[in-house]
């Protein structure tokens, strides 16, 4: 299969990675605060537990803090980075109920995951606030970005429908549209203004995966798999992707981070559904995905070349995943194959509501049977900000300076 890998070695034995600049604003006046990080690390001598209680205390810090990195941060895609979107929606797919939000200090607000997502520490590197779900926004839109992300639906507009309605990723920049048409010039003096606010804001994106495993996955539901190979496929949704990015360039955005596809063989619902044997994937699953992974490296890169004054980068989620799931020990986790609440189909599917999950979710990489914990958003987020060998060509503590 075509699959990257990079060592994140590197990462974990790191000492000195950027913290959001709240910390050396305000390490003096907290005198404890190197004896509250080395308690954190002693308590589980792992990069994980540290990295969680220093998020944590960075809300804290938040409070008194009020100057960001960037303008804005918004987020598109799917459950991956949903906060809320789907609880407003008629459709099946939502998390509004424990234990999802079981570590999160709002509990179940809709994101598909014990606590944070990625979005939300990234916001929390910005020292912004969470992007919160635009369906929820009834008043005047903040200024420092919404989330458009909606659960179960992708590139195309058919998938996720069999759960009822979500946002495509079309839907979603329709929705971004009429909020900087309608919503945001109120707040500028001038267009120029708005425009400059655009563009100096981060945009992300997860989306795709959906595309597989709720539409090219099933075929008994969706003609897909017997219409396109899989190369056939992965051009489909990278032609529509390419003419979503074009229109968020039109809209204004020039900052713009997409996530590589994860490595769908290996999350419990195909695990489980092919019996792979626990540390290992379903490599022709994985195999069908990397085409997609491929073509959205190249279509960054054209993209680029082509949007003048855009910056395209990619988030190598995909490695890094596949590199957690095989290696877990390495990364702090005991457990990398079974999902940490009890869910429907025997660990493949979404969690069974009220159930208590497992007592250490900090251990698992895995949720439920799609969604990891926030310590794999932890992780990911980190390195995104901090170095450009994961998201490349540029890290966010690059773009914040262009």
């Amino acid at each position: 299969m075509v699959m990257y890998f990079y060592d994140f070695d590197f990462f974990i034995s790191q000492q000195n990675l950027h913290r959001p600049s709240i910390f050396n604003t305000y390490i003096k006046p907290l005198s404890s605060y190197s004896s509250l990080i080395s308690l954190a690390k002693m308590s589980n001598n792992n990069f994980i537990t540290s990295n969680i209680f220093l998020f944590s205390l960075h809300q804290f810090l938040l409070l008194v803090h009020t100057k960001p990195l960037v303008p804005a941060l918004y987020v598109f895609g799917d459950s991956l980075f949903d906060s809320g979107n789907n609880n407003l929606l008629p459709t099946m797919a939502r998390a509004n109920f424990p234990p999802y939000g079981h570590n999160f200090v709002q509990h179940f607000t809709g994101r598909f995951t014990n606590g944070r997502t990625l979005p939300d520490f990234i916001a929390e590197f910005l020292e912004l606030p969470y992007p919160p779900p635009y369906l929820g926004i009834h008043d005047s839109v903040p200024l420092t970005g919404l989330n458009y992300a909606s659960s179960a639906c992708g590139i195309l507009p058919q998938t996720g429908t069999i759960f009822g309605k979500c946002l495509s990723l079309g839907e979603q920049i329709d929705l971004f549209k009429w909020t900087i048409e309608s919503k945001l010039p109120t707040h500028f003096n001038s267009l120029e203004e708005l425009s400059k606010h655009l563009a100096d804001s981060i945009f992300i994106f997860t989306t795709g995966s959906n595309d597989y495993i709720q539409n090219y996955l099933e075929p008994t539901l969706f003609s897909t798999n017997h219409d396109y190979d899989p190369q056939s496929f992965a051009q489909l949704l990278i032609d529509d992707l390419s003419n979503h990015f074009q229109s968020v360039y039109k809209l204004g955005a020039r900052k713009i981070i997409m996530h590589e596809i994860a490595p769908l063989g290996c999350i419990p619902h195909y695990t489980r559904k092919y019996q792979v044997v626990v540390g290992k994937c379903h490599e022709q699953t994985n195999q069908i995905v990397s085409y997609f992974n491929t073509k959205l490296h190249e279509l960054l890169k054209s993209l680029t070349s082509t949007l003048q004054g855009s910056i395209l980068v990619l988030a190598r989620i995909n490695s890094l995943g596949y590199d957690v799931i095989t290696n877990p020990s390495k990364y702090g986790y005991s457990d990398a194959s079974n999902p940490c609440c009890t869910t429907w189909g025997n660990g493949s599917a979404a969690c069974i509501p009220l159930l208590e999950p497992c007592p250490n979710p900090n251990q698992h990489f895995f949720w439920d049977g799609y969604h990891n914990t926030e310590t794999g958003n932890s992780v990911a987020a980190s390195l995104c900000f901090n170095t450009s060998e994961f998201c490349t060509p540029f890290s966010i503590k690059d773009l914040i300076q262009i």
